[in-house]
């Protein structure tokens, strides 16, 4: 059996189930996806309104820009129903359409008569751009022979590799589509998505879908995660070669612009986590818990002085951020663009908190960037405090020149 033909029975199953229990699958969906969020990321601020971030662009806006990551955000994961060529363009192109109107702000058209309304006016008679940025990636299952794109399939791009500390469900598994989606407040990713998904349900149907928060700084810096740790301090500048697919990377060319995108869903346990000491907790990380400083610095910004830590004295070896970015002319190239966002989906059966991280990185090859530094944390000391459960890996389209193009046009060229 092939892999198209591995695709296709699961596919089928997929799309069984979902006519058989749409209204449980959707509550599902539901039920999974909604995470709580501090009250500064709930109430937006009317009278200071967040600017609209450009659309356009030779990349995806929502990568870089804004510098800082908007306080709420979405990762929600489609299978396709789309059968042709044709449906798949249709489905990117009104994708472009809907995003472009969602992040730019406006009045949407009025429907006529007697006709549903053609907007929830969740955020009122007025949609205000709140930041917004819709990031769209491509999983490798598109790349079969549906729609003919077997010859334009981005090298490296697999399903989700499982590395051997993984716990992966099904549930949370896989897809075809990705929909990140970040604003400055939690109702406008949920009008965002409520929009995109009215608007393609034709051609794609929900999967999984987890909501996230950025914590806002505490009390000054980079953000916190569920540990109590300043995450994502340190991010390679844009032009380092290192996020974006680029014309000599042996790519297709259409790809060129685009980013891989790893998504990676980890349960962070966090009530063993509170039972060990601050002291251990520091080591295990290679920072200090209130400062986010390197155990060899003072300020989080500082830069850890392994080459005056050979040993591992201060700075344990096995520590995360040593293994994570060992900071070697050897290891520059499998950095990569980091960005985290925390969840919680409240109590599991044991009455623990199912709450953790949502782990979304960005870079020029999956296999000597994100799999290379995965497989130097393999035995780190906190995979007994975490434990990943899903995710997928996708090829992140190139950017909209301008009005007259569309996401993924380059595909159909």
């Amino acid at each position: 059996m092939t892999n198209d033909d591995t695709r296709d029975l699961q596919r089928r199953a997929f799309l069984r189930g979902a006519v058989a229990s749409g209204a449980a699958a959707a509550a599902a969906v539901t039920a999974a996806g909604f995470a709580a969020l501090p009250a500064h990321a709930t109430a937006a601020d009317n009278s200071t309104p967040a600017e609209a971030v450009t659309f356009e662009g030779a990349n995806q806006a929502g990568v870089y820009r804004p510098v800082k990551p908007q306080p709420s955000s979405c990762f929600a994961v489609f299978t396709l129903t789309a059968t042709s060529p044709t449906q798949l363009q249709d489905l990117l192109k009104t994708l472009t359409d809907r995003i472009r109107f969602l992040t730019s702000g406006g009045t949407p058209v009025a429907a006529g008569s007697g006709a549903p309304p053609s907007d929830s006016e969740v955020l009122g008679p007025d949609v205000p751009s709140d930041g917004l940025t819709v990031t769209v990636g491509l999983g490798a299952g598109v790349f079969d022979r549906r729609f003919g794109l077997a010859s334009k399939a981005p090298k490296g791009l697999t399903e989700m590799r499982v590395f051997p500390a993984d716990v992966p469900d099904p549930a949370w598994m896989g897809g075809e589509v990705l929909l990140q989606i970040c604003a400055i407040s939690q109702d406008t990713v949920h009008h965002a998505l409520r929009d995109l998904t009215r608007f393609t349900r034709a051609w794609m149907q929900p999967q999984w879908q987890i909501n996230g928060f950025v914590s806002p700084p505490r009390p000054t810096g980079a953000s916190r995660n569920l540990f109590g740790y300043k995450d994502g301090i340190a991010n390679p500048a844009e032009d380092t070669g290192l996020v974006w697919i680029g014309k000599d990377s042996g790519q297709p060319e259409w790809a060129v612009g685009g980013t891989f995108i790893v998504v990676r869903l980890i349960r962070m346990l966090i009530e063993f986590w509170d039972r060990v000491s601050v002291s251990e907790q520091d080591t295990m990380i290679g920072r200090r818990r209130d400062t986010g400083a390197p155990l060899t610095g003072n300020l989080e910004t500082d830069v850890p002085a392994y080459d005056a830590d050979p040993q591992g004295q201060v700075i344990p070896l096995t520590a995360h951020i040593r293994l994570a970015n060992p900071a070697t002319a050897a290891t520059n190239g499998s950095r990569f663009l980091r960005r985290g966002y925390n969840y919680v989906l409240g109590a599991d059966a044991t009455g623990n908190q199912n709450a953790g991280l949502i782990f979304a990185c960005y870079q020029a090859n999956i296999q000597r960037q994100f799999e290379t530094v995965q497989e130097r944390l393999a035995d780190e000391p906190m995979v007994d405090y975490i434990q990943t459960f899903g995710g997928q890996y996708f090829v992140g389209l190139p950017g909209v020149a301008d009005a007259g193009n569309y996401l993924g046009q380059g595909l159909f060229s």
